[in-house]
C-alpha cells in the first residue's frame, strides 16, 4: 500500500494537556490584561513528556502581548553561578561595549526573536509536535540577536546603586575583591526585574530543564517567587524533570512549587492520544494495531513518539498492521545505544564533533567546538551539517542539540578517559578565549585528580570569582575539588582556610569544620593562624556556640607570645566572654578587662576594640555612665569608627561597634547611638549584605527608636529585622535580639496579644541563646508573663534572672529591668521584699547616673507607695525623665503622676505624649482616668 503523505502543513496537537493549557492561557491573560498580574507556573515530569512543548505554547500565547525571555539548563556541564539569570536577561544587559576592565561577553549562544518575544535560539525551533510529518524544518541558522536596549551607562541606570553588587553576577562588570552577600545579590535581582517590568511592561520569564539550573539562579527564583502574584507584572514558568532533580536542586524546586499558582505533574500519553498523534503525523488511514504498537514501543512518551513517527515518515513505512513489527527497531535508533550506533555511522570525524558539542553543553560556540574536536572550520561545517540532517544538532553558530535526551546520550557515550581529557581541553579553550577561571571551572571540576598545582590555582581563582559574585556554593565546589587534586601540603592548609571563609556567611557550622581542619595541619604561619582562630570564633558564635568561641581564643592566646597577635586574641577572648549569656566568673573577667584597658590610649584597632569592650562591660555592670562615655570616646577617631573596626571590616566583625553603640544608647546618648547604627544600616546596604548583618542593623536602629519612644517606627524596623533573619535560617542569635526588642516594644505599646504571638513564633523562652540578648531576654519574658496575668511564672522567671545577673556583677536596671518588675509582682504578698528590690533598683540607677535609669527606678518605687509619698516620687521621676531622651518613659511618668496627683493638665500632657509615642495601652489608661474625673482635653 503506498504511503500517504499529507500535502498541507500539519501542526501536531498538544494532546491531553487541555487543563494545563487553560491555566497557562488564564495566567497569560492576567499578565497581559488591563491590570497586569503575574505568578508562577511549574510543570514537572519525566523526560520526554512534553514540558518543552508546553513552554513553547505558553510563549505562543504571549507572543506580541508582552516581553518574553527564556533560559534553559544543560545536562552535560555544571553551569556557572547565575548562568540562567544571565540567559534570561542577556538581551537587556549585554552592552555594546564591555565595561572598563571587564571581559567581553561571548556571543549569545541562543539568539533572540523579534519584538515582544525576545526568545533565545534554543527555543526558536518548532516544538517536537510541530517538527515532523508534512511540516519540514528548515535550518536558517541562528537569528540575529535583538539589539541591546542599554549600553554600559544604561545598565548602570537600570541597576542604580546596586551596580557594584549585582553587576558581577550578571557579567556586566568585573568582580571586586570583597565577598558578595548572596542575599544582597538576590535582592538586587528582585529590584532589577521589578524595574524592567515597570519599564518594558509585563514580563514572561520561561525556564526549561530547571533540574540542571545553577543553584544560584534557583535560589533567586525560589525567593523571588514569594513576590509573584502581588501586583507584580511578572509571570515565571518553570519546567523540570522530576527524576533528575536531586539534593539542593530538588529542595529549591520543591520550594518553588509551594509558591506556584499551578503545579502540574505530567503523565504519559494514553493509547488514544498516541493514536491521534500518529494519525496527525502519518494520515488518518493509520490503522488501530499500528497505532497501538506506536504506544507500546514509546510507552506514551511524547518525545519518543514524535521521533519514532518522524522515522516512520522518513523511511516510507506504511502505517498499517503489516509494518508494526518494524517499529521497535526504528524506535531504538532514536535513543540510547541505537542513537549512538546511528551517530557512529556518520563517521569518526562527525562523532568527534558531536562529542565536542556534548562537552560544551548548551553554550556550543562553533569556534570552541572546532578547537575541541581538533579540526578546521571546513571539516566542522560538514560534520555539523551531517548532524543537523540526522536531527542530532540544530543551528549553525551557536549550535544546540535537538533535545536534551540526545545531548545526554551522546555525552554518556564518550569513553570516560576521553571525556575527562576533553573537559581539560575545554577548560583550556575557554580560558584562552578570555572568559576567565570562573567560566572554565565547570570543565575543571570534571578533570580527574592528578596532583596538578596549576589546576589547583585555577580552581582557587575561580572560587575567588564565585565569592565575589555572591556564589559561595560554587566557590565551595571549586575548593573541595582542589583538595582532591591533591594540592601541596602548604597549599592544602590555605585551601581549608579559604573554604572556611567561603561558607562563613551561609553555613557557620561548615565553616567551623574547615577552620578546625586548617588549624589541625599545624602549617599556618603565625599571622594567618591568628586570623583563622578569630574567624573560627566568629563562626562558633554565629552558630550559637559562644562558650566554645571564648575557649578557642583563650587557648590560642595562652600559646602566643606577647605582642600584637596575643593582644588581638586577648581582645577576642574578652569579646566572646562578654557576650556569653552565662560565664563562670564575670566579676573577675571585668576586673581583668578594666586593668588591661585602663592605660590604653587607642593606638591601633586592637586597643580601640578593647576600649569598646570596656565601655560595654561598664554599661552592663551599671558603672558611671559619664565615665563610660569617656571610655567610648577614646575608642573613636574624630567621633567616628576607626579604620579596621568599621561595620564591614572583616578583621573584627560588627560586634565591637555594635556594643559601643549600645553603650551610648544606655548612657542616654541616643544621638551617638543612632548615628552609629544608621551608619551600619547604610554600610551593609551599600555592601549588599542583605542577610544577618542587615537584619541586625535594622534591630539596632529599631531599638534606638524604642529608646526614643518612637514605638511605631521601632516596631517597623524590628519586624523588618525578623523578616530578613527569617530568610537566613531559624533560631539564630539575630532572631533572639530582634524578637526580644520587638516584644519589649509591643509591650510598651500595650499590644500584649501581639507580643505573646511574637514570643510563640520565635520560641522566646528557655533555653535562651548562648549569647546575651539586648535588652535582657529573661527580664523581658518576665514582663510579658506579668502582662499576660501569669504572675507566679513571672516571679519565678524574674527571680532566676536577678540571681544570675547579680552573681555576674551586672546591675544595669535599664538593660535588665528585672528588679522593678519583680518588686511590682511581689508587692501585694511581700511588701518588704518589694521595698528592698525597689531600693536596689534606685541605688543602682543612681550609680549609673542617667536620667532615664533614675526616672524609671523612681516610677517603680512609686508603685509601692500611696498618697503624698507616691506623688512625690512620681514628681521626681517626671523631673528626671524630662531631661532624658526617652519619651515613652516620660509619658508613663506623666500619666501616673497626673492620676496620682489629680492634675488634669499633667494627665493631658501624658496622654498627648503617649499618643505621639504610639503607646496605645498607656493612652487608653490616660483616657479612662480623664473620663472617670470628667476631664476634657
Amino acid at each position: 500500500m503506498p504511503v500517504h503523505r499529507p500535502q498541507h502543513t500539519v501542526t501536531l496537537p498538544l494532546l491531553e494537556r487541555e487543563p494545563e493549557l487553560a491555566a497557562a492561557a488564564h495566567a497569560v491573560d492576567a499578565l497581559c490584561g488591563p491590570s497586569p498580574t503575574g505568578g508562577l507556573l511549574v510543570y514537572r515530569g519525566a523526560a520526554g513528556l512534553g514540558k518543552t512543548t508546553l513552554l513553547s505554547e505558553v510563549r505562543r500565547l504571549a507572543a506580541g502581548r508582552c516581553t518574553v525571555w527564556n533560559a534553559r539548563g544543560g545536562e552535560t556541564v555544571t553551569p556557572g553561578p547565575f548562568d540562567l539569570v544571565q540567559q534570561l536577561l542577556r538581551t537587556v544587559l549585554t552592552p555594546d561595549q564591555p565595561p572598563e576592565g571587564a571581559t567581553a561577553a561571548p556571543a549569545d549562544p541562543r539568539g533572540a526573536a523579534g519584538p515582544g518575544d525576545e526568545r533565545h535560539g534554543a527555543d526558536q525551533r518548532p516544538h517536537p509536535y510541530e517538527r515532523h510529518g508534512a511540516r519540514e524544518r528548515t535550518d536558517e541558522g541562528p537569528l540575529s540577536p535583538v539589539p541591546p536596549v542599554a549600553a554600559t551607562a544604561g545598565i548602570r541606570a537600570l541597576l542604580g546603586d546596586r551596580y557594584e553588587i549585582v553587576g558581577p553576577a550578571l557579567g556586566v562588570t568585573s568582580p571586586g575583591e570583597q565577598h558578595a552577600d548572596p542575599q544582597g545579590v538576590r535582592d538586587g535581582l528582585d529590584a532589577l526585574v521589578e524595574r524592567l517590568a515597570a519599564r518594558r511592561g509585563p514580563l514572561l520569564l520561561v525556564v526549561d530543564d530547571a533540574q540542571w539550573a545553577d543553584l544560584e539562579t534557583l535560589s533567586w527564583l525560589a525567593s523571588f517567587a514569594r513576590r509573584l502574584g502581588r501586583g507584580l507584572p511578572v509571570l515565571v514558568v518553570v519546567a523540570y524533570r522530576t527524576e533528575e532533580a536531586i539534593g539542593e536542586t530538588e529542595r529549591q524546586l520543591r520550594t518553588l512549587g509551594t509558591h506556584a499558582r499551578l503545579l502540574v505533574t505530567l503523565r504519559e500519553l494514553t493509547g488514544e492520544a498516541t493514536a491521534a498523534l500518529t494519525r496527525a503525523a502519518l494520515g488518518e488511514h493509520a490503522d488501530d494495531l499500528f497505532c497501538r504498537e506506536v504506544w507500546a514501543v514509546t510507552g506514551g512518551n511524547a518525545y519518543e513518539a514524535v521521533e519514532l513517527l518522524a522515522k516512520v515518515s522518513d523511511s516510507g513505512l506504511s502505517p498499517v498492521e503489516e509494518s508494526a513489527g518494524e517499529l521497535r527497531a526504528l524506535g531504538a535508533s532514536a535513543r540510547g545505544t541505537g542513537l549512538i550506533t546511528r551517530l557512529e555511522q556518520l563517521g569518526t570525524a562527525t562523532t568527534r564533533f558531536a562529542w565536542a558539542a556534548a562537552i560544551l553543553g548548551t553554550d556550543i560556540s562553533l569556534d570552541l567546538a572546532v578547537s575541541l574536536a581538533g579540526m578546521n572550520h571546513e571539516e566542522a561545517a560538514e560534520c555539523a551539517e551531517r548532524l543537523r540532517t540526522a536531527r542530532i544538532l540544530v543551528g549553525t553558530d551557536p549550535l544546540e542539540f535537538v533535545h536534551p535526551l540526545i545531548a545526554g546520550s551522546v555525552y554518556r557515550a564518550i569513553p570516560p578517559g576521553v571525556r575527562t581529557a576533553m573537559h581539560g581541553l575545554a577548560a583550556w579553550a575557554v580560558s584562552r578565549s578570555g572568559r576567565g577561571a570562573a567560566a572554565a571551572a565547570p570543565h575543571l571540576l570534571e578533570v580527574h585528580p592528578d596532583g596538578d598545582p596549576e589546576l589547583v590555582e585555577q580552581l582557587r581563582e575561580a572560587a575567588a570569582e564565585h565569592l565575589a559574585v555572591g556564589a559561595p556554593d560554587a566557590a565551595r565546589r571549586c575548593l573541595e575539588r582542589a583538595l582532591l587534586e591533591p594540592p601541596l601540603s602548604s597549599v592544602r592548609t590555605v585551601l581549608l582556610y579559604e573554604l572556611g571563609c567561603a561558607t562563613l556567611l551561609t553555613s557557620p557550622a561548615t565553616t567551623v569544620g574547615h577552620l578546625r581542619a586548617a588549624l589541625d595541619t599545624q602549617q599556618l604561619d603565625d599571622p594567618l593562624r591568628v586570623d583563622v582562630v578569630f574567624r573560627l570564633s566568629q563562626a562558633l558564635t554565629h552558630n550559637n556556640q559562644t562558650g566554645d568561641a571564648a575557649h578557642v581564643v583563650a587557648a590560642e592566646a595562652a600559646r602566643t607570645p606577647d605582642g600584637p597577635a596575643r593582644m588581638r586574641l586577648q581582645a577576642a577572648h574578652f569579646l566572646w566572654e562578654g557576650v556569653q549569656a552565662i560565664e563562670d566568673d564575670g566579676p573577675d573577667r571585668s576586673r581583668r578587662l578594666a586593668g588591661m584597658a585602663g592605660g590604653l590610649a587607642g593606638r591601633g584597632s586592637t586597643e580601640r576594640v578593647l576600649l569598646m569592650l570596656r565601655a560595654f562591660d561598664g554599661t552592663a555592670r551599671g558603672e558611671s555612665a559619664e565615665e563610660i562615655v569617656q571610655i567610648a570616646e577614646r575608642a573613636l577617631v574624630d567621633g567616628g569608627l576607626p579604620t579596621g573596626v568599621g561595620w564591614t571590616d572583616s578583621a573584627w566583625g560588627f560586634e565591637p561597634p555594635a556594643l559601643l553603640g549600645l553603650s551610648y544608647a544606655f548612657a542616654d546618648r541616643l544621638d551617638r547611638a543612632e548615628s552609629l547604627f544608621t551608619e551600619a544600616l547604610r554600610a551593609f546596604e551599600i555592601s549588599g549584605w542583605s542577610g544577618g548583618h542587615l537584619s541586625f542593623a535594622h534591630a539596632l536602629v529599631g531599638y534606638v527608636q524604642r529608646r526614643r519612644g518612637r514605638l511605631a517606627d521601632a516596631e517597623m524596623y524590628l519586624r523588618e529585622s525578623l523578616r530578613l533573619a527569617d530568610r537566613v535560617g531559624d533560631g539564630l542569635p539575630m532572631h533572639w535580639d530582634a524578637a526580644c526588642m520587638l516584644i519589649d516594644t509591643l509591650l510598651a505599646r500595650g499590644h500584649v496579644d501581639e507580643a505573646a504571638a511574637a514570643a510563640e513564633r520565635y520560641t522566646f523562652a528557655t533555653p535562651y541563646s548562648s549569647s546575651i540578648v539586648i535588652p535582657d531576654a529573661p527580664s523581658v519574658r518576665g514582663r510579658l508573663l506579668l502582662a499576660l496575668g501569669r504572675k507566679d511564672e513571672a516571679i519565678a522567671e524574674l527571680e532566676a534572672t536577678g540571681e544570675a545577673l547579680v552573681s555576674r556583677g551586672r546591675h544595669n536596671v535599664v538593660m535588665a529591668p528585672w528588679a522593678v518588675d519583680l518588686a511590682r509582682a511581689v508587692a501585694e504578698d511581700d511588701p518588704r521584699r518589694a521595698a528592698r528590690l525597689a531600693s536596689y533598683a534606685r541605688d543602682r540607677a543612681e550609680r549609673f547616673g542617667t536620667h532615664t535609669a533614675i526616672g524609671v527606678a523612681l516610677c517603680g518605687a512609686a508603685v509601692l507607695k500611696e498618697g503624698p509619698a507616691r506623688v512625690e516620687l512620681l514628681a521626681q521621676a517626671v523631673a528626671h525623665l524630662e531631661a532624658s531622651p526617652c519619651r515613652y518613659e516620660l509619658a508613663v511618668a506623666r500619666v501616673e503622676y497626673g492620676i496620682a496627683a489629680g492634675f488634669p493638665a499633667e494627665l493631658g500632657c501624658g496622654l498627648d505624649l503617649a499618643e505621639r509615642c504610639g503607646a496605645d495601652g498607656l493612652a487608653d489608661r490616660a483616657r479612662r482616668a480623664m473620663e472617670s474625673r470628667h476631664v476634657k482635653r
